[in-house]
């Protein structure tokens, strides 16, 4: 396998990581009835949710409730047929908003059933409903489309979105991929719920999120109807296909899993998947109740994508993981899927937090302690790669997923647990998963959180360890 520049999960220790409306109007008759339209007082969404990382990613002026997708894809030509159903709402008087969607040709666009013109610069679709719509609106959007869904390149020149694969797709979008197969708000600020209804060659098998509705196979194709009732952002939705085994169960905690697995990865992925249950009932006890209702796996053979994604209620593994991308993964459904990111700068608050739950599983079932694992990265030289740019403030989209976010963002745990005890440290995580679950966080946020239930001035601590270039010293 060639190794991704993005660094997998399993390595993070040491090494961090419906019932759709078809809009069948012609692209040119759809644009030239919106453009005909008298123009009306109102303003333009913003083409980008102003995160710094990532400029263009999300969009201003509304907010998506959910989204109705429904996708159809010809493995054999790579050719995926769409129509996307949002459900929003107005938060600004609008003449004008953008969808985030890249390398997809547009057949149809539609507002409150009525077409709208719409264009395309880069990522965005613009769209200019016939009738401006006033603040605090609820409205439809539908877009058909159709092509060849493309992965893009980010920063640090991983690919992510929807990457083909001999026997289907493995679809992860951290941080941008999203865009590259269904039309979104796609910045973790704007969280939905989902219905995703994907038909596939009898044979396969196609995987998302939440729980399976619907499940029915005609005239050689197979349909799958997921749906995921609690708030997701969109790159962690996934419509992962492939050749799949399907194990389903419940837990004793009630909990549905649907595990999907390659046949090629299925002996050395069945002993990890088999301790899930013990996991999530484990990490339950840490950090509150598990935020979902269903969990599971899917467990892919794409050789050279070389990570694994925490989407949600179902990670996302290139192929058979190990216990410890396991735990790490399984950690994310509570920090990074339940409690999201308010901007990419804050991504410590993920990775940091599933990587210092590896620590925890370690050092609770046998292995090396916390402050070992802590000790052992501390022993590092100054030029070593953990010391490349603080946490806290990883400067770029490049670096996000970088070993200082992973390693030193739970070294700052850490930190904070022999600051405050464990009694106290405890709290303040299952208060940070409770508080802001199905919502979002900041840093700063954790850290009035963590002021406020140790009673003690922790700024020193978070800026040493989070924001400080270079090593720190040691108290």
């Amino acid at each position: 396998m060639t190794p991704s520049p993005r660094p997998s999960a399993r390595r993070a220790t040491t090494v961090p990581r419906r019932r759709a409306v078809l809009a069948t109007v012609p692209v040119a008759l759809a644009a030239l009835v919106g453009a005909a339209a008298p123009s009306a007082p109102g303003t333009a969404g913003a083409p980008g949710a102003g995160d710094p990382y990532f400029p263009l990613s999300g969009n201003g002026g509304y907010h998506v409730q959910h989204y109705d997708l429904t996708l159809r894809y010809d493995i054999t030509r790579r050719h995926l047929d769409g129509t996307a159903v949002l459900t929003a709402r107005t938060t600004q008087r609008l003449n004008r908003f953008d969808l985030d969607l890249t390398g997809l040709t547009v057949t149809g666009v539609t507002v409150d059933r009525t077409p709208a013109a719409f264009r395309r610069a880069g990522q965005e679709l613009v769209v200019t409903p016939r009738r401006s719509l006033p603040a605090g609106r609820a409205f439809r959007i539908a877009v058909t489309y159709q092509g060849t869904p493309k992965p893009v390149t980010d920063p640090d020149g991983s690919q992510d979105g929807w990457i083909p694969t001999d026997d289907g797709a493995f679809v992860a979008g951290e941080p941008q991929g999203a865009m590259t197969w269904f039309p979104a708000d796609a910045h973790p600020k704007d969280k939905a719920s989902y219905d995703i209804t994907i038909t596939v060659p009898q044979g396969r098998t196609a995987v998302a999120n939440g729980s399976l509705a619907a499940q029915h196979t005609a005239q050689g194709r197979t349909t799958f109807h997921w749906r995921e009732d609690r708030p997701m952002a969109a790159y962690l939705a996934t419509a992962t296909i492939g050749t799949f085994q399907v194990q389903r169960f419940t837990t004793r905690d009630g909990i549905e899993v649907y595990n999907a697995v390659d046949p090629r990865e299925a002996s050395a992925a069945a002993p990890v998947l088999a301790q899930l249950p013990s996991v999530l009932a484990w990490e339950s006890r840490l950090f509150g109740p598990y935020p979902y209702r269903t969990a599971g796996a899917i467990v892919d053979h794409a050789p050279g994508i070389g990570y694994a994604l925490e989407t949600q209620t179902r990670p996302l593994y290139d192929s058979a993981p190990d216990l410890t991308t396991l735990v790490h993964e399984s950690a994310h459904q509570w920090f990074g899927d339940s409690v999201s990111l308010t901007t990419w700068k804050d991504i410590w608050l993920n990775e940091g937090f599933a990587t210092y739950a590896e620590w925890l599983y370690t050092e609770q079932h046998g292995g090396d302690s916390a402050q070992k694992t802590f000790d052992a990265l501390y022993a590092t030289p100054p030029g070593d790669a953990l010391w490349a740019y603080p946490p806290g403030d990883p400067g770029s989209g490049k670096n996000i997923f970088g070993k200082p976010v992973y390693a030193r963002g739970a070294m700052a745990l850490h930190e904070l647990r022999k600051a405050v005890g464990d009694r106290d440290f405890f709290r303040i995580l299952r208060d940070w998963a409770a508080q802001h679950r199905d919502g979002h966080g900041t840093t700063a946020q954790f850290t009035q959180l963590a002021e406020r239930a140790s009673g003690k001035r922790l700024d020193g601590l978070f800026h040493t360890w989070l924001f400080t270039r270079g090593k720190p010293n040691r108290a």
